[in-house]
């Protein structure tokens, strides 16, 4: 079967629309979230708050009404997710069976056995005291100081804690601001979810996950993925014979974009939606449920799948570096830049932060990229509603836009903002 050719338009539309982005936020309030996190397969996790967390500008870019306590009660009230992984992410609970078979092996791996085999005495102190005490998070034991710098904790019980997490034993039972809580998975795992799947069942899972998540998937980089997951080696031939299982069964097809040589894999039950989108239709089930990307743009947190790790370039021509770790004398825009979704494009970033000690938020840097519609009066509309519910999602009390940029644009943004927040 020859790949499905697509227009560089569909590939992104249909990217976009994959995560939930396009053509606007099709899920709403608390329930929206557990159907959010579900949809787009997984949302990574970040601890940094300089205005928002990563994870929560992601829902509230996708979730009408969302506030960062709806994630808190889907993943630790609800158990409607768990979040896992060195790749820090949160994920819905019904992938709890195939992680459980990479948490199995990962607990074998010497990256986890090698502390393990050093500290028993330890682990099994802290196991004692999670069925005297727990839940416990790091803070609750006293631990000797790590002779050797780690990321997984400054204290011995902190790696232990880690690495028994990462084996499958332990789970998050809730976060105190971002710090880990733990206890027992039985204690915490709803029990039709707490079993392993089969090898064969996991890989198919996996795939599946890698291609869905990403939407648009690089055929080359599947051998990775199915290696990251299973925590085993696979061969050219092998692969080659997975591919074409896949692709025989109609659970993938593979897709070229125009103008390009490479080939993606999608999901076959999403064919339908590359055809609509061929068509100038918007597929089924994608219809927002307010306001659409044209009327109100959406600001794309800094771990976003759709923009993140070079995919702003290849998807939308737009350069977009994450700079917060980026020396300050180096950074071409600033420290927590957003890109800004107008329609199906990226057309410009800006710079938000959140005084708190006057609850005012300071947009520090706006640039527009050269063919963005600055001058329009319905993206200068669409610009400002998208200000106005941000300022609300942080609980901004006032806002300051000085650095928008040209002036004509934020006189006009000004006068419509001023009238839900007051502008300084």
């Amino acid at each position: 079967m020859n790949p499905l050719m697509i227009s560089r338009q569909t590939a992104r539309r249909y990217v976009l629309g994959r995560q939930g982005l396009w053509p606007g936020r099709r899920w709403k309030g608390k329930k929206g979230v557990a159907q959010a996190i579900r949809a787009c397969e997984a949302v990574q996790l970040d601890p940094l708050n300089v205005i928002a967390r990563s994870q929560d500008i992601v829902l509230h870019s996708r979730v009408l009404d969302y506030t960062p306590e709806y994630l808190h009660q889907v993943a630790y009230q609800e158990r409607q997710a768990f979040d896992y992984g060195g790749w820090l992410a949160m994920y819905p609970m019904s992938d709890l069976p195939y992680f459980r078979l990479h948490m199995s092996r990962r607990a074998h791996e010497e990256y986890v056995a090698y502390f393990v085999k050093g500290h028993k005495e330890l682990l099994k102190h802290v196991r004692e005291e999670l069925r005297r005490r727990g839940p416990l998070g790091n803070r609750d034991f006293d631990g000797k100081r790590m002779e050797q710098w780690s990321y997984r904790g400054r204290k011995e019980t902190a790696v232990a804690l880690f690495d028994l997490w990462l084996s499958g034993e332990l789970m998050i039972h809730h976060r105190e601001g971002f710090e880990r809580v733990y206890d027992f998975r039985e204690n915490i795992a709803p029990k039709e979810f707490d079993y392993i799947a089969s090898e064969e069942d996991a890989e198919k899972f996996f795939a599946r996950k890698a291609i869905a998540f990403m939407g648009l998937k690089r055929e080359t980089e599947m051998k990775r993925e199915l290696q990251y997951y299973l925590r085993r080696e696979y061969g050219k031939a092998e692969m080659a014979s997975l591919l074409g299982e896949w692709i025989e069964s109609g659970m993938v097809r593979q897709v070229q974009v125009e103008g390009g040589r490479e080939t993606y894999l999608v999901l076959g039950e999403d064919v339908p939606a590359l055809e609509s989108l061929e068509k100038g239709k918007v597929p089924k089930g994608w219809n927002p449920k307010e306001t659409t990307t044209l009327e109100e743009v959406t600001f794309l947190a800094p771990l976003d799948i759709v923009s993140a790790r070079g995919r702003a370039k290849k998807l939308f021509d737009f350069e977009y570096t994450w700079e917060v770790y980026t020396p300050a004398h180096k950074r071409r825009w600033g420290y927590y830049v957003l890109p800004i979704l107008y329609g199906d494009d990226l057309v410009a970033r800006l710079d938000p932060k959140l005084d708190r000690s006057t609850m005012t938020l300071e947009i520090k840097g706006f640039w527009h990229e050269d063919d963005a519609p600055v001058k329009d009066a319905d993206f200068a509309n669409a610009l400002a509603r998208g200000l106005i519910r941000f300022a609300k999602f942080v609980e901004a009390e006032r806002v300051s836009l000085d650095a928008i940029q040209p002036v004509g644009l934020r006189r006009a943004v000004k006068r419509m903002v001023k009238g839900e927040v007051p502008v300084v």
